[in-house]
């Protein structure tokens, strides 16, 4: 798949939580993770499972810092 996303990283799946019509799926790039809030199907569409290996692309429209 090509993105135009320029924060991405080599990851692999630790954790998928589904629920009916979302899911989390949690992955670990270094010793950091990273989780993704998706639908469901697009889980199931792409056929994640935890060990899988994944590109995690990172694209915020904003990034905001509290103190």
């Amino acid at each position: 798949m090509n993105a135009g996303v320029r924060n991405q990283f080599s990851a692999s799946i630790t954790e998928i939580k589904k629920g009916d019509v979302m899911s989390q799926v949690t992955a670990k790039i270094g010793e950091q993770s990273v989780t993704s809030v998706m639908t469901t199907d697009s889980v199931n569409e792409a056929g994640f499972k935890e060990g899988d290996p994944v590109s995690v692309l990172i694209k915020a429209v904003h990034v905001l810092m509290v103190k």
